[in-house]
């Protein structure tokens, strides 16, 4: 048996339904996804560029997420520092309280508050950490060169003269010292320079020692915690571009591939429509073939 063929006008409207069918197929798969480009076929430069955008977008994000992080473990910082100022205060009266006490054994005794609550100043350093990150202490649990220091990293880049980035050092042992100095206080031993438990003038020059340590300490944590709060500052600015910066990325690669979902509905009401006319034209072209039928009814 031999090819069928088709007359002229049946095989016109056959292929005009063929690609209604398949336009309609496209919009169809326009709006369920959405998207206008679905992938390098429908659109290589937008497609390409609407992933190149993406991309940058999502490495932007891991930056934004790394400079939250910071913002955290400086605000964890700062926390530390404002509950050692507290102490630091605390401290202070103690030691005002022990000048003016007169007998040797109330001297003693607020020598050992003091030397808690010094304790404490220490503890709070300690646990002034976030995500493994210590600014205030590092990992000898001491006051002394080492603390972790913080890098925020502001751009993608890997380039080292194109790298943007903020480095936040740990407080430095000498910032402390005198924090350290005046842990040693002791009580009960005679001619020490650090001892309150006594009455004299020794001891008073001890308790003045140790306020006017205090007082430098607590400068030292003011600072500090004014310096940590001007990069917390700056973070959050950072934070804030960095953010817009993926928006923006994100938005530009929508306009790149995204549809237009009213059009496209749009679209499909139109190409259902002219779907439905080109049925009826073939079969109009297709009557003349029947007719033939009617000579052998």
């Amino acid at each position: 048996m031999g090819d069928i063929t088709l007359s002229t006008a049946t095989r016109t409207n056959l292929l005009s339904l063929q690609r209604t069918t398949s336009l309609i197929g496209r919009t169809q798969e326009r709006l369920a996804t959405g998207l206008k480009v679905n992938s390098a076929i429908d659109d290589a430069l937008s497609f390409f560029k609407a992933r190149n955008l993406n991309s940058r977008a999502a490495d932007l994000q891991n930056i934004k997420d790394g400079i939250t992080d910071g913002i955290n473990v400086i605000r964890a910082s700062i926390q530390g520092l404002e509950g050692m100022e507290a102490v630091l205060k605390q401290m202070k009266a103690l030691a005002q309280s022990a000048i003016s006490a007169p007998e040797s054994s109330t001297r003693g005794k607020l020598a050992s508050q003091f030397n808690e609550l010094r304790s404490q100043v220490d503890n709070l350093a300690e646990d002034s950490s976030f995500n493994g990150i210590n600014l205030l202490k590092n990992s000898t649990s001491a006051f002394e060169a080492g603390a972790d220091t913080l890098t925020v990293k502001f751009n993608e880049r890997t380039e080292r003269v194109s790298i943007n980035q903020l480095i936040i050092s740990g407080i430095s042992a000498t910032d402390f010292n005198t924090m350290v100095g005046i842990s040693a206080v002791a009580t009960g031993t005679p001619g020490d320079s650090t001892v309150w438990g006594q009455t004299g003038t020794a001891a008073v020059r001890a308790i003045n020692a140790a306020i006017r340590a205090i007082d430098s300490a607590l400068i030292t944590v003011r600072q500090s915690a004014q310096a940590l709060g001007t990069n917390s500052a700056l973070l959050e600015i950072r934070r804030s571009f960095t953010e817009d910066i993926v928006n923006t990325l994100k938005g530009g690669a929508s306009d790149l591939v995204n549809a237009d979902l009213n059009e496209e509905s749009a679209n499909l009401l139109s190409l259902q429509t002219r779907q439905q006319l080109g049925t009826i034209s073939l079969s109009i072209a297709q009557q003349s073939e029947q007719a033939i039928l009617r000579l052998f009814g």
